[in-house]
């Protein structure tokens, strides 16, 4: 994106943002905080899960942890919310239960656009969808050495064995610190008060 379009959006995003009223102004407060709020529990308890299975077996039990219980603690933790759903996403998925939906997908690569120009990131995304929904997109950076050991330049071959036979449509791959991994997408659905 050339800088003038990128003007154009900014200029055009303040514009917007000074149209919205003081009670519009709560509800997107309430969303951000929302949005936050879920997107760290999974975060968390898929984070604190991994760590164990990593020490107390290393990366193949870890991976082990990934496909068989990633998805069901994910399902745990939307059960805990309220008018609210949690979701992994990437264009360079593992598992097709994170491939993005079309319009999510737009989001991701957008942010892989910004990424890609050196761009600093923003900690997230509001998308409105609807007169009573929203999703929140968190990115999710490559920002632990940890993480490459599965999603890098896999070097350990009885592991990329295993991902294979796991994943065969597998493209979650070659990434390296500091890349764009995917997002966190909270979609919340509630009405403006």
């Amino acid at each position: 994106m050339n800088i003038f379009k990128t003007l154009t959006l900014v200029t055009l995003g303040s514009s917007l943002l000074l149209a919205v009223s003081p009670k519009e102004v709560d509800h997107l407060e309430s969303i951000v905080k929302i949005g936050n709020k879920s997107s760290t529990l999974l975060i968390k308890t898929l984070a604190q899960n991994m760590q164990k299975k990593m020490k107390s077996g290393g990366t193949l039990h870890a991976l082990d942890f990934c496909s068989n219980q990633a998805y069901s603690l994910t399902q745990e933790v939307n059960q805990k919310l309220r008018g609210v759903s949690v979701k992994r996403v990437s264009v360079k998925y593992r598992s097709p239960d994170n491939i993005p939906s079309q319009k999510e997908r737009a989001i991701l690569e957008s942010l892989q656009s910004l990424k890609n120009s050196n761009v600093i990131l923003p900690k997230y995304v509001i998308q409105k969808v609807d007169t009573n929904t929203y999703k929140y997109y968190k990115p999710l950076i490559i920002n632990k050495k940890a993480c490459l050991k599965c999603h890098g330049d896999i070097k350990n071959v009885a592991l990329k064995h295993e991902i294979a036979n796991r994943y065969p449509l597998d493209s979650a791959t070659g990434y390296k610190m500091g890349d764009l991994r995917g997002a966190i997408i909270v979609t919340i659905e509630k009405s403006i008060k």
